[in-house]
């Protein structure tokens, strides 16, 4: 199995991306949101592995993931400056009316940086399409839509497994591949992991698969959700087991919070033009249900890492917390290295 077939010779990586694009609503009844995955939360750590690690892609299904557009709004960039720059860029736009090549003239350190995360995307990733502009997109950010669409375009498109291809060869004795070869496992957020990362059979038989090869699990924002799944595994027929006291059960995790979500979902791109919207349920709620001890910070934009070393969970609570967390997965790899035991399959 490869992500990338030029880099054999590379320690191993995989990244799982939803590969959701609509997000049901439950206000109003029976609409959807383009949406996808936000590269802002991938690309620190495809940066930080690029030189060393050979990158694996999945998706739940095989499809190609698609990019939410609003990741790439400039104050997604900010990192754990994250609430001061959305403050000022809203000033900005609203009470000083600057338009998308002012904000950009504003802010080259956001900019910048935004165009070496599409550089990796490029890179790494290759062809996949893009959300569409939502009513409250960010305007800069809609601004520069069909540009990215036309770069994306005209790349080959990479492979992507499927999580039951994954498994699959993962069991198979005459496969060379094994999850616990291995360094890590990571998968960014946007609201596209609560479509096909909840309570989902083949995401959870992957997450105790790593976790009795060791492999150390990374999730952000919006993926944490995936833990939802892990009270399911699979039989090696196919069938489908349930044992809600698992493995993981109790452990630490940090998510966006109800609260910040709600706040999106007011004043925010995924709020449908004079109508109530709200999401189907809860990533933190959802965690909390399913038996999880859940961190939160009262301030939404606030950085929160948590690293479950009896889980080998590591876990942000969003893009203003990628930087931190892709240093921890730094040092948990690294601390790692010269380890044995990787030996279940």
């Amino acid at each position: 199995m490869t992500g990338t077939p030029d880099r054999t010779d590379r320690s191993q990586a995989l990244i799982v991306i939803s590969s959701a694009s609509q997000l049901p609503l439950a206000e109003p009844a029976g609409e959807s949101l383009s949406i996808g995955w936000f590269l802002v939360e991938l690309a620190a750590v495809l940066e930080r592995f690029a030189d060393t690690h050979e990158f694996i892609l999945a998706t739940p299904d095989g499809r190609v993931p698609t990019l939410d557009i609003n990741g790439l709004a400039l104050a997604m960039e900010g990192g754990k400056d994250l609430g001061r720059d959305t403050a000022s860029i809203t000033v900005q736009q609203g009470v000083g009316k600057s338009g998308p090549a002012q904000l950009r003239d504003k802010h080259p350190e956001l900019v910048a940086r935004r165009e070496s995360e599409l550089a990796l995307l490029r890179r790494h990733l290759g062809r996949m399409p893009v959300s569409q502009n939502l009513p409250n997109t960010d305007a800069e950010a809609a601004s520069i839509r069909d540009e990215v669409v036309a770069t994306l375009d005209g790349l080959p498109e990479q492979r992507w497994h499927s999580i039951a291809d994954v498994i699959a060869r993962h069991r198979s004795l005459s496969d060379a591949f094994s999850l616990a070869d291995l360094d890590f496992m990571y998968a960014p957020g946007g609201h596209a992991p609560m479509v096909d990362f909840h309570d989902n059979p083949v995401m959870g038989e992957l997450l105790h698969a790593l976790r009795e090869n060791h492999v150390p699990i990374g999730l952000i924002c919006h993926a944490p959700v995936a833990m939802t799944s892990a009270k399911y595994r699979l039989g090696e027929d196919g069938s489908t087991l349930v044992d809600e006291d698992h493995a993981f059960r109790g452990a630490r995790v940090t998510t966006v919070p109800k609260y910040g979500e709600i706040g999106m979902l007011t004043f925010g791109y995924p709020k449908v033009p004079g109508k109530m919207t709200r999401l189907p349920y809860y990533v933190d709620v959802a965690l909390k249900e399913a038996g999880y001890d859940v961190s939160l910070t009262l301030n939404p934009s606030a950085v929160e890492v948590v690293w479950d070393e009896e889980h080998s969970l590591l876990t942000g609570n969003g893009p203003q917390s990628v930087d931190a967390q892709a240093q921890k997965l730094a040092e948990i790899v690294e601390a790692r290295s010269g380890r044995s035991g990787r030996t279940p399959r």
